[in-house]
C-alpha cells in the first residue's frame, strides 16, 4: 500500500510542477490564475504546492486557461512542455503572435 502511495505522491507532484512550469512560460502569476479560477491566490498556490486535491474540472478548467491541452498537461515526461515551447516558437516566427 505504501507504495502504491508513493508512486501516485510522485505522479501529482509531477503534475503540479508542470502546471507551474506552462504558468511561468505563459508568464501568468498565480493572482492571475486565481482570478480566472474565482479562488484566492492561496488557494491557487496549494494547488501548486501539491497540497490540495484537484479534481478533473479544476485540472481541466486550469488546462483551458493555459491553452495546453490536458495531456500535454499531466504527461509525466516533459514531452508536453517541450511541444509546448515549440509550437510557440513557430508561432511567433510566422508573425502568428
Amino acid at each position: 500500500m505504501f507504495f502504491m502511495r508513493s508512486i501516485s505522491d510522485l505522479k501529482t507532484k509531477a503534475i503540479v510542477s508542470n502546471i507551474r512550469k506552462i504558468r511561468e512560460f505563459r508568464n501568468y502569476t498565480q493572482d492571475y490564475l486565481a482570478a480566472k479560477l474565482d479562488i484566492s491566490q492561496n488557494a491557487y498556490s496549494k494547488i501548486e504546492l501539491g497540497y490540495s486535491n484537484i479534481t478533473l474540472n479544476r485540472l481541466i478548467e486550469i488546462s483551458e486557461i493555459l491553452e495546453v491541452d490536458l495531456v500535454d498537461m499531466i504527461s509525466l515526461d516533459g514531452d508536453g512542455i517541450i511541444r509546448l515551447k515549440l509550437s510557440d516558437t513557430l508561432l511567433k516566427q510566422s508573425g502568428g503572435l
